[in-house]
């Protein structure tokens, strides 16, 4: 088996959410309550969400893990921190969707903080191609080389894996995949 080492290999969790992420799953977020985005990166995750949900949205640059705000945690948070995150998640006891890698779900932690419980899936359509953020810019490069599911508690979905038939460009535009 391979392994990765190098010492200049540094975590990076400065990925940004693109606004397809939330239009894609904007018809099953609930259109009563506040939303939560409590990962700020650029800010833009926050506007993007607000504007494909047309909910009230909290999106502030506040620490996740000592503020507290919304109904409902809709998120992509720094994936080093998924095992802190979720902790906290379950700790706050509101639902979520959270964006993570798919493999997330193999994951020992995961397992055990939600044993017993109803977790749901979404699957995207396609990939999720997040930018990277770098010196303040992000860039769009459309490079992401691993699949993320929307990681649901508590939301009462029709179904427990709900698998996405369309996908939103990064151009905002619906496109349908035969």
């Amino acid at each position: 088996m391979a392994s990765f080492t190098t010492k200049t290999f540094a975590v990076h969790d400065d990925y940004m959410t693109p606004a397809a992420a939330w239009q894609n799953i904007a018809h099953l977020l609930p259109k009563d309550k506040v939303l939560w985005e409590p990962f700020y990166g650029d800010g833009a995750s926050g506007r993007n969400l607000r504007e494909a949900t047309g909910c009230e949205v909290v999106h502030e640059p506040e620490d996740f893990f000592t503020y507290e705000a919304g109904d409902v945690v809709v998120t992509n948070p720094p994936f080093s921190k998924k095992k802190e995150v979720f902790t906290r998640l379950k700790e706050l006891g509101k639902p979520f969707v959270v964006v993570c890698p798919a493999s997330m779900l193999t994951t020992q932690y995961f397992r055990q903080l939600f044993s017993g419980e109803n977790i749901q899936i979404i699957i995207p359509r396609k990939r999720i191609q997040f930018g990277k953020m770098t010196d303040g810019d992000v860039a769009w490069e459309g490079k992401c080389n691993f699949d993320c599911f929307y990681y649901c508690w508590k939301m009462a979905l029709p179904n427990d894996i709900s698998w996405l038939e369309t996908d939103v460009s990064a151009r905002g535009t619906k496109r349908k995949h035969e």
